[in-house]
């Protein structure tokens, strides 16, 4: 992966940024001046092939290059499942070793046992990043949809395989362990054997090399891989008290103890705590395993005018497909036929079904009632709202958060450390305690006691049953930072039309002023034939439900936050907010009566289209005032319950939107928030976010349309609510699949509880390893006592994380 020197190295990178032959020419020109570099760019294919001598051109001094020259190596995405991995250090070193390839970011999760790796293509190679793991000692391979019933299957195999080598190595322990009765009576000497030692050493022998062969096998790949694990610890604890015990055996020094039990012992319970472990990750992953499960098998489409059942997979958007009562909606669609109620609970959170008619969505995986549906694909394999949420979970749990930054450097250096500390109570029991045996029990049970598991399961587990959870409440969290950082918000930002409000519309007064009532409908809703905004949306719908005709438009114009101007039926008009006709006499005061309602007002005119504008932003100037047009777009109902439950969480709203000052206080009102900001353009609500940032309060922002997406992209916590646009999806830490704002609230305290369960862990994985060292050296612990408690420890973090499926949405 990295590159040897004095080897000619050949590239073959995918470009982006180049629209005509001209970028191609350049690029090939900046590459080409390159010493020890010969490049060919192909416009038609997006890609240069590359050919450098290493060390005097490098790839990272190609990609430099490129990026300067004004373009781009897009990166890829791909996850691999790793195997052979035991404790933080695993994880820590891995990441490491992938993270020093040229265009590698990767993070790797010791919870999901899986690497999510950001890669340039053509510099690095997938294969290349799975011969890097598998060099420090570990197995991995590409991982995707295809094969998680595949790997499923191969842990469910290996935790049944383990279990029965957990009860062989109790079998042969048990009798060597209850000589350490003999510890706790007064009456006999210390120590005293019970069993024969050959008898010990024969019960002992295959529970050290059989079953505690994964410990040597893990410490022998990762020495050769330069790191040094919890494997290392257990191998070396274990094998010095065995190696010791039998030393003693076959000399017959009878005056000296043996501790086959101690090694023995040490085994099972960390092959015990091991499988425990196993069992807690799988119950803490079990969120993402029941989605997959969602996704239904067939579905019955119709093909030249018969029904016939196809795997889902097979299906194209535009085919018609038939939801039985009681069957499982196949693919995402459209209802063209049918009306029925749908249970959306497994996707949404909602508990009551929805109704669906005509020209309504459905889901994957969502349950139809008592009526039968008759759909459209519009969503099908990967970009179905299933598949979406799946694929966001799986995410999410990949992540690391900044919190467990502590822990990954503790790790890093916690093995030898710890082996140090061992060496060093070894020789000073032995050197002033004069007894060898006791400095070698002390020294066991400093090795078999540390841990570095719990430190590195604290974080990871309690994000993976979060982000669950959040997924069973319509809650989709993308990464683990932003899952931490809204714990702390503290002001949100909250977009008006279609956050606050249904996103819905409606024109409620048409007032003429210069042309009868019905010619201004129709003038006003021909010139909104080229608009996308809700407003103009209101007044087509309103049109066509009274049946009118529209006429042609023609030299449409938009201009944004500002209004829109053309020509209808050969007359020049223009439609806008009262402020762009200042210059014309308006009603005024009976515009504020209706912005003081809550309604937006726009002004219909007629202008000149002689006198243009002076620039693009601004409408012509002139013309005569034809109608005033007032839409409203009424609150969610459960806005203001939900703002009541921010409120209370200690989070200041703060609304903006476009309208006059008078509309937005009185939709700011009748939702119960005390600040505003009107008049932005949609080009300002990033700057809007930004001012708040500036006070220094933590800022989330939530919206649901493409012109909310910089504001997202600006604020420290970013919500798309789930009737939004893709761009603001995509742009938002956090997506709701309901539209409701009380998802905001649970995501908040989801948020809290996580951080709070994440503090718990570590406080505990560390206060562990504190206390139970120095305890361990001053020869106050027992190795079996030790082993026992590094068993328990990782079981006690994960257990701790599965109280978070406690957790439950719509509470305070």
């Amino acid at each position: 992966m990295s590159d040897p020197p004095g080897r000619l190295t050949r590239l073959d990178l995918p470009i982006s940024g180049m629209s005509c032959a001209a970028c191609a020419t350049r690029l090939e020109k900046v590459l080409n001046r390159l010493p020890g570099v010969t490049a060919s760019v192909n416009l038609a294919t997006e890609h240069a092939l590359v050919e450098l001598s290493t060390p005097v051109t490098t790839a990272v001094q190609v990609l430099a290059a490129i990026e300067k020259a004004g373009f781009h190596v897009p990166p890829r995405h791909l996850e691999l499942t790793i195997a052979g991995m035991s404790c933080a250090a695993c994880s820590t070193r891995i990441e490491k070793l992938l993270n020093r390839a040229p265009g590698v970011e990767a993070v790797v999760n010791l919870a999901t046992e899986r690497a999510t790796v950001r890669y340039l293509p053509g510099i690095v190679a997938p294969a290349d990043l799975v011969a890097t793991i598998e060099h420090a000692g570990f197995s991995a391979h590409l991982a995707d949809d295809c094969t998680r019933d595949a790997e499923r299957a191969a842990r469910i195999a290996s935790q049944q395989a383990e279990l029965q080598h957990f009860w062989i190595a109790a079998a042969l322990t048990l009798p060597l362990a209850a000589q350490m009765l003999t510890m706790f009576d007064v009456g006999v000497s210390h120590h005293q054997d019970l069993l024969p030692r050959w008898l010990q050493l024969f019960l002992a022998t295959p529970v050290q090399f059989w079953f505690g062969w994964r410990f040597y096998e893990g410490t022998w790949k990762s020495l050769r891989g330069g790191g040094a694990n919890m494997d290392v610890l257990v191998a070396l604890g274990t094998t010095m008290a065995y190696t010791f015990s039998l030393f003693v055996t076959v000399s017959g020094a009878a005056h000296l103890h043996v501790y086959f039990e101690a090694s023995a012992a040490v085994i099972t319970l960390v092959l015990l705590g091991k499988l425990l472990e196993a069992r807690a990750k799988a119950k803490a992953s079990e969120a993402i395993e029941a989605l997959v499960r969602l996704q239904p098998r067939t579905a019955r489409v119709e093909r030249d005018g018969t029904l016939i059942e196809l795997d889902t997979s097979l299906l194209v958007p535009g085919d018609i497909f038939i939801v039985r009562p009681g069957e499982s909606v196949p693919v995402d669609g459209e209802v063209i036929d049918g009306s029925s109620s749908v249970g959306e609970a497994l996707l949404t959170g909602e508990s009551m079904p929805v109704t669906k008619q005509r020209g309504e969505r459905v889901f994957a995986a969502t349950i139809n009632g008592e009526g039968m549906l008759r759909c459209r694909a519009t969503g099908v394999g990967e970009h179905t709202l299933l598949a979406g949420i799946i694929r966001m979970v799986a995410t999410a749990q990949g992540s690391k958060a900044p919190v467990q930054r502590l822990a990954d450097r503790i790790s890093a250096v916690f093995v030898p450390i710890v082996c140090l500390v061992a060496l060093g109570t070894l020789l000073a029991w032995w050197l002033h305690g004069g007894v060898f045996s006791t400095a070698l029990v002390n020294a066991v049970a400093v090795l078999v006691i540390a841990c570095p598991c719990a430190l590195g399961l604290a974080t990871p587990t309690a994000i993976m049953v979060a982000s669950g959870e959040g997924a069973k409440a319509g809650i989709l969290i993308k990464n683990a930072e932003a899952l931490q950082r809204a714990e702390r918000i503290n002001v949100l930002a909250v977009d008006k039309t279609g956050t606050l409000t249904r996103g819905e519309p409606e024109l409620t007064d048409l007032l003429p002023l210069a042309t009868p009532a019905d010619e201004a409908l129709i003038l006003a809703a021909g010139l909104e034939q080229g608009s996308e905004h809700p407003l103009a949306r209101a007044i087509l719908q309103h049109a066509q439900a009274t049946g009118m005709i529209l006429p042609a438009l023609e030299d449409f114009r938009a201009i944004p936050g500002r209004g829109v101007e053309g020509r209808v039926a050969g007359r020049w008009l223009r439609l806008g907010a009262p402020n762009e006709f200042s210059h014309l006499a308006l009603p005024n005061e009976l515009i504020e009566s209706l912005q003081n309602a809550g309604k937006t007002v726009v002004i219909l005119a007629e202008g000149d289209p002689s006198k243009v504008a002076d620039d693009d932003t601004n409408l012509r100037s002139g013309g005569v005032v034809l109608a005033l047009l007032a839409i409203t777009d009424p609150l969610r109902e459960s806005s203001p319950a939900a703002i009541s439950r921010l409120k209370a969480l200690g989070v200041r709203m703060v609304m903006l939107t476009g309208d006059h000052a008078a509309t937005a206080a009185a939709i700011a009102d009748a939702a119960g928030i005390d600040d505003f900001r009107a008049g932005i353009l949609p080009g300002d609500k990033a700057a809007a976010v930004n001012a708040l940032k500036n006070s220094g309060a933590v800022v989330a922002m939530v919206g649901d349309g493409i012109n909310d997406a910089p504001a997202l992209a600006a604020a420290d916590v970013s919500f798309a609510v789930g009737a939004g646009s893709d761009a603001a999806i995509e742009a938002a830490d956090v997506a709701l699949v309901r539209s409701d704002l009380h998802g905001i609230a649970d995501a908040i305290l989801l948020s809290r509880a996580t951080l709070r369960k994440i503090r718990q862990n570590l406080f505990c994985a560390f206060i562990y390893n504190v206390l139970g060292i120095p305890l361990a050296a001053l020869g106050m612990l027992n190795p079996v006592i030790a082993g026992a408690a590094m068993a328990l420890s990782s079981v006690s973090v994960v257990s701790n994380s599965l109280l978070l499926k406690r957790w439950q949405p719509g509470k305070l």
